[in-house]
């Protein structure tokens, strides 16, 4: 297959670029979301099943038939594959151990994340997988890993894809048609990028604060913790916590009752358990929070659509303002303040409307910041509840789907941690924890992850 004999779409967008640059660099790989599904039983094998239910979300979404095409260039663009081989983008292994129980870690699950978290994409692959893990103690109960480029989807596209292979899996019990493994790509055109349906308008005083922060004088605060410095190579490590059901429900009641909400909330847990066991020396850290741009765009972009449409904020927290004896609900009320206002604003001032001022992604972006400190402490990525609807999920006689997973690779110019959260269908919190190898101690991050299961536990159970 000749690459650039294929159908070009449209170009690669300013955001969707950020993760085409960083790509081919290996500065980060890609983002996960696993979720578990149970079968009825049926004549039709997994596979039968799986292959349907990739091809029904491939025909809905167009973004998974198409590659980024010059991703080392300065104007990549998407082109379309003509077909799909699910037998190269789909894989299956058997686990050695029991399906873990409501309260437990999925270790397994755990070990294929950490594999699949370190493996690039490239053409003329799709830029997208499905790793299949398959219960040994029940043949119709399996997880699904989707694992794909950021440029193709955020963190919501992840739950849109697991919404699409669920339908899908309800219609194979429905249809008599046959299971293909190679697949035609549709014909639709994608949908736009951030830029092409939203003005990114930037404020004269927020351009010229920026401006004078990058090009003149940037203080920053001796006591900041951000890991080491910047380097390479990549390899990522990555950790999950389960909050079983029960104790997410009352943690949740527990934010809603202290006028917060779950994510204002792990900001204040993930920043007292850090300073809990970084020096005393570092008194702040700043929080990278990514949000969704898709409330305030046009009808043609919803929860259901895969794609990149986020912006993001900063917050910052002091060791004197959350190491206090009783957690600091004020601090978390305070967080949800910041997420309210940076929404209110409805994507102005957001910082992908600074891309249209880069003229190198690959150097000013990410090479050029090898060996410098990096920006922020951690990033806390919440992409929410995970809501099948259709009543999808209610008929014991038909599919459904259970714990989930939200993950992502390490971030070399990024945080020094990555924590992505997501509410399952079975009502678990899961919370992943992933970090670069050697720029943060593997002591620390366990230290770290033990202290902020045991505080969301207390908080839940006061």
């Amino acid at each position: 297959m000749e690459i650039n004999q294929l159908e070009k779409l449209r170009p690669v967008g300013r955001l969707e670029q950020y993760s085409t640059a960083r790509n081919p660099l290996g500065f980060y790989y890609n983002v996960a979301v696993a979720a578990t599904y149970t079968l009825p039983e049926s004549s039709l094998s997994i596979k039968d099943y799986v292959y349907r239910a990739c091809e029904a979300a491939t025909g809905q979404h167009p973004i998974l038939s198409a590659i980024p095409v010059g991703e080392d260039t300065k104007e990549p663009y998407w082109a379309r594959l003509p077909e799909i081989d699910l037998e190269r983008s789909v894989s299956f292994q058997k686990r050695s151990h029991p399906f873990p129980g409501e309260d437990e870690k999925d270790d397994e699950l755990e070990k294929l994340l950490n594999i699949q978290h370190n493996i690039a994409f490239s053409p003329p692959l799709p830029y997208w997988r499905v790793c299949l893990l398959l219960d040994a103690g029940n043949k119709r109960r399996f997880t699904a890993v989707f694992v794909f480029h950021h440029a193709v989807g955020d963190g919501t596209s992840g739950k849109a894809f697991h919404k699409s292979f669920l339908e899908g899996l309800h219609a194979v019990t429905e249809s008599s048609a046959e299971t293909r493994r190679v697949i035609s790509s549709p014909t639709m055109p994608l949908l736009p990028s951030i830029e092409e349906i939203h003005p990114m308008t930037l404020t004269i005083p927020y351009l010229a604060t920026t401006l004078f922060k990058e090009k003149v004088w940037s203080w920053r605060d001796p006591g900041l913790w951000t890991g080491s410095e910047i380097r390479v190579p990549l390899e990522t490590q990555m950790r999950h916590i389960v909050i079983p059901k029960s104790l997410a429900t009352s943690f949740r009641h527990a934010c809603r009752r202290n006028n917060t909400t779950i994510t204002g909330a792990l900001q204040t847990i993930v920043s007292r358990a850090f300073f809990t066991h970084i020096p005393e020396t570092f008194t702040q850290l700043k929080c990278n929070g990514p949000l969704s741009s898709r409330k305030f765009l046009p009808d043609i972009v919803t929860d259901d659509s895969i794609g990149v449409w986020i912006q993001d904020y900063n917050e910052f927290y002091s060791r004197d303002g959350v190491m206090v004896d009783s957690f600091p609900w004020s601090e978390a009320q305070r967080s949800r303040r910041t997420i309210e206002s940076t929404l209110s604003l409805q994507g102005t001032n957001a910082s992908p409307n600074l891309l249209k001022y880069v003229n190198d992604f690959h150097q000013e972006l990410f090479l050029s910041k090898v060996g410098k400190q990096r920006g922020s402490s951690f990033e806390l990525s919440n992409i929410g509840v995970f809501a099948p609807g259709l009543k999808l999920n209610d008929d014991p006689s038909k599919p459904h789907i259970g714990r989930m997973i939200f993950s992502q690779s390490a971030s070399v110019t990024g945080c020094a941690v990555e924590i992505s959260v997501i509410s399952g269908a079975d009502g678990c919190l899961v919370l992943a924890l992933s970090w670069q190898t050697g720029v943060v101690e593997e002591g620390l991050a366990s230290s770290v992850i033990e202290t902020v299961e045991k505080e969301v536990h207390e908080l839940a159970q006061e």
